[in-house]
């Protein structure tokens, strides 16, 4: 039995990782890396950015991106940044400037992120590296997203 138990809880432990690799998202409905992405309805869109544009929510965005930075210097830096905490990060900073956007956010260990989805014009596509990059940790950006406008 004393040697099960290890066995057991590295099983669960292993699991439990496996279960934790989600894609951060900027809404529930943007769409997996790999999914065709879809126009947004206007009023997707105008929920969206009511929401994200209001002033206390920007600097809610702001203060937990600070927050973030702040821990990562005392804790060693770029080199320790993890992939969920970066692709968190870099949502976090979309989602406050483009918040009508419809964009998930996946990265790798070395600082390469991935964007996918749509926004609504090329201003705010081209946006999104520039945005992205201001992330301490972010070594590269990979745009996949489209411009998509709302549909009636």
């Amino acid at each position: 039995m004393n040697k099960l138990t290890p066995f057991f809880i590295s099983c669960v432990l292993v699991i439990g990782a496996a279960a934790c690799q989600d894609t951060a998202k900027t809404t529930v409905t943007a769409p997996a890396p790999d999914e065709a992405p879809q126009a947004p309805t206007a009023q997707v869109t105008q929920e969206a950015q009511e929401d994200a544009q209001s002033e206390t929510r920007r600097r809610q965005l702001n203060a937990d991106i600070r927050a973030r930075e702040e821990r990562n210097n005392l804790t060693g830096g770029d080199a320790q940044r993890t992939e969920g905490d970066l692709a968190s990060e870099v949502r976090s900073k979309l989602e406050a400037n483009i918040p009508d956007g419809q964009l998930t956010v996946n990265a790798e260990e070395d600082g390469i992120v991935t964007v996918a989805g749509t926004v609504n014009n090329q201003e705010q596509l081209s946006k999104i590296e520039p945005l992205a990059k201001e992330i301490k940790g972010v070594t590269q950006v990979i745009v996949n997203a489209t411009v998509a406008p709302p549909t009636s």
